[in-house]
C-alpha cells in the first residue's frame, strides 16, 4: 500500500486531502501539531469507513517536532510516496507593507517557508525509496509576481504582503527542489486550491473544500509524464495553463 503524509492534516483542505487520498488506496499520516486534533480528524475519517489514517504530532515550526514525525513515520513505513505540505497559516487580516511587524513575517515565514524546507528535507530519505515520489507544495494564485505587479487593478487592491512574500518564496523553492530531484523519479509542483470556504477563510470564498482537495490531489497522483517544477491555480488560471509566475 502507498503511504502519504499530509502537514496541517486536521481539518479544512488538509483533511479533505487525507480523504481523499485514502479514498484512493493510500495510508495516510495525518500531520497535526495538536495530536489529539489530528486523531479526532482521523476518527472523522475512520467514520466514513476509511481505516487507513493515523494522526502524527507534527508541528512544522519546531525542528524536534518535525525529527520525532519522521521517526514516528519511519517506524510504520520505509517508503513515503506522497508528501503534502499543506500547513500554513496567514499572518492576520492586517498586513500593509510598511506597517507589518517583523514578529509577523518571522512567524509566517516560519510555517510557509521553513517549515516545508524542513518537513521535505526530513522525509526526503523515505521518499527517495518511492518508485513515483510526489511532492505537493499548497501555495496561492495571491504569490503571483505577474498579476499583483498590476498596481492600477483595482481588483488587486485588497493585498496580504506577509503572507503573499511567503507564498512566493515558497514558489520559488518549489522551482529549486525540482531542479534538485531532477532526472529522477520525483514530480514536484505548487498547487494553488482557490478560494476555499474554511476556517483560514473566515468561511469566504468561491470554491468548496471538495473543489481545493481534488485540485490538490490532482497533482499528487500524476503519471511519469506529469509536470515537475509547476505552479498551478485551476481556478483563476484554468487547466492546462499554469499561472503566470
Amino acid at each position: 500500500m502507498k503511504s502519504a503524509l499530509v502537514t496541517g492534516a486536521n481539518k479544512g483542505i488538509g483533511l479533505e486531502v487525507a480523504k481523499l487520498l485514502a479514498q484512493h488506496g493510500f495510508f495516510v499520516y495525518l500531520g497535526s501539531r495538536n495530536l489529539e486534533s489530528g486523531q479526532a480528524a482521523a476518527q472523522q475519517l475512520n467514520a466514513l469507513g476509511l481505516t487507513t489514517v493515523e494522526a502524527v504530532q507534527l508541528d512544522v515550526t519546531n525542528p524536534e517536532s518535525i525529527q520525532a514525525a519522521r521517526r514516528a513515520v519511519g517506524q510504520k513505513t520505509p517508503v513515503l510516496d506522497v508528501l503534502i505540505n499543506n500547513a500554513g497559516i496567514s499572518g492576520g487580516m492586517v498586513q500593509p507593507a510598511l506597517q507589518a511587524t517583523l514578529a509577523q513575517f518571522r512567524d509566517v515565514f516560519e510555517t510557509n517557508v521553513f517549515g516545508v524546507a524542513g518537513v521535505t528535507q526530513a522525509f526526503i530519505d523515505l521518499l527517495e525509496k518511492a518508485p513515483a515520489p510526489r511532492i505537493v507544495n499548497v501555495s496561492t494564485a495571491m504569490a503571483s509576481l505577474s498579476s499583483y505587479a498590476d498596481l492600477d487593478n483595482e481588483a488587486l487592491d485588497y493585498r496580504f504582503p506577509v503572507y503573499q512574500s511567503s507564498k512566493a518564496a515558497l514558489n520559488m523553492y518549489t522551482i529549486n527542489l525540482a531542479h534538485a530531484l531532477r532526472g529522477t523519479a520525483f514530480k514536484v509542483n505548487a498547487v494553488c486550491p482557490g478560494y476555499t470556504k474554511t476556517d483560514f477563510t473566515g468561511h469566504q470564498g468561491t470554491s468548496t473544500v471538495e473543489e481545493a482537495g481534488q485540485r490538490i490531489v490532482k497533482y499528487a497522483l500524476i503519471g511519469p509524464d506529469g509536470p515537475t517544477g509547476k505552479y498551478f491555480s485551476e481556478e483563476y488560471f484554468p487547466a492546462p495553463a499554469t499561472c503566470p509566475w
